[in-house]
């Protein structure tokens, strides 16, 4: 009975994390610069990860597993949008301009 229960858990997240990762890809596609492709990516494309984790830590059921998984949160949570802040910070630094739209650029 909880062994069934936990793998329907699972996979709701597994469909969770996979329409978050389907949501970062359509942004990095669609959106029209690269701040702006930098903030889906890096925040929906992290949630989508860490659901993955976390299926993987339910489906598991395995004390080792679970701690990597958890670990693998904390890394994603603690690095994506560290690296998202340097990579935009470079490439302002190089001379990407925003986009059009843009109204306020606290930088200039």
């Amino acid at each position: 009975m909880i062994v069934e229960l936990t793998q329907y858990l699972a996979a709701a997240l597994v469909l969770a994390g996979a329409l978050f990762s389907l949501t970062a890809a359509i942004g990095v596609l669609r959106l029209p610069d690269l701040y702006t492709r930098l903030h889906a990516a890096s925040k929906a494309g992290a949630i989508g990860a860490g659901l993955i984790f976390l299926a993987l830590a339910v489906a598991s059921l395995d004390g080792a597993v679970i701690l990597r998984s958890l670990l693998g949160i904390v890394f994603l949570l603690l690095s994506t949008p560290l690296s998202a802040h340097l990579l935009a910070r470079a490439a302002y630094r190089c001379g990407e301009a925003p986009a059009a739209t843009t109204t306020v650029d606290d930088l200039k």
